[in-house]
């Protein structure tokens, strides 16, 4: 028996207008669609026929093994992610339980299939804030020691990057993001442009202007992204712009 495909789809925040042309084309095609449990449950009525299996959070390995073993019976399979399956997605995970699999997954074609990150898509609701260079970087110590984490806010400082922010805070959490803002304050001025997007592209979508010494006492969640300006950065027409030189 011929064995499946396996394709790590970004589904973006989940709407389906929010999905990229190729994202759906493999969503329409798949025999099965794996996901974490939340983010099945966004997939709209399109997709409501389809075979779908979940595993909750803290369980991605075992999912990953999930669309394997569906792949390993010829099933063409979606692994689906929030945002971009390669931008703190599901797509290296599967290319390390392939290599752990060796053999038995030889045969598998994987293919990655880009989606609407948070980056892009909170930037777009809040203005420009990322229209220079600028750098990512997820407050999570789950996977990476906090050490590490202030070790690159504080290179993001210095270089003067935009920064947006993932994963600021959580019920475990509460303190990280009042802890990252007291580390860039020691290079960056209170008063430099910032926002911040809660839920974007879902229900409740909202989004707040601020400056960085205000950041620090945000109440925020795992559901926001964080944006921080550059030293060019400013407010036009109440939207945060990080402009890249062009002459006016």
């Amino acid at each position: 028996m011929d064995k499946g495909r396996i394709k790590i789809v970004g589904m973006g925040p989940g709407r389906e207008d929010m999905m990229t042309q190729q994202a759906l084309a493999a969503l329409d095609a798949a025999d099965v669609i794996v996901g974490y449990t939340v983010y099945l449950g966004l997939l709209g009525e399109r997709f409501s026929e389809k075979e779908k299996l979940a595993t909750p959070m803290k369980q991605e390995a075992e999912r990953c093994r999930l669309a394997f073993g569906e792949a390993v019976k010829g099933k063409d399979v979606a692994m689906v992610c929030s945002g971009d399956a390669g931008i703190y997605g599901m797509a290296s995970l599967m290319f390390g339980i392939k290599e752990e699999l060796g053999e038995e997954a030889s045969d598998i074609d994987m293919e990655v299939i880009p989606g609407i990150t948070a980056a892009s898509s909170g930037a777009a609701v809040l203005g420009a804030p990322l229209n220079h260079d600028f750098c990512v970087i997820s407050l999570s110590d789950l996977l990476t020691p906090w050490e590490l984490i202030e070790k690159r806010l504080r290179a993001a400082a210095e270089g003067d990057f935009a920064i947006a922010i993932y994963n600021p805070s959580s019920k475990k959490r509460r303190d990280r993001l009042r802890r990252a803002c007291d580390i860039l304050l020691e290079t960056i001025e209170g008063e430099r442009p910032c926002g911040y997007v809660r839920s974007i592209g879902r229900d409740g979508e909202e989004y707040r202007t601020c400056t960085l010494a205000e950041l620090r006492d945000e109440q925020v969640d795992m559901f926001t992204t964080v944006f921080i300006g550059n030293s060019q950065s400013r407010l036009i027409d109440g939207r945060l712009v990080t402009p890249r030189g062009y002459r006016i």
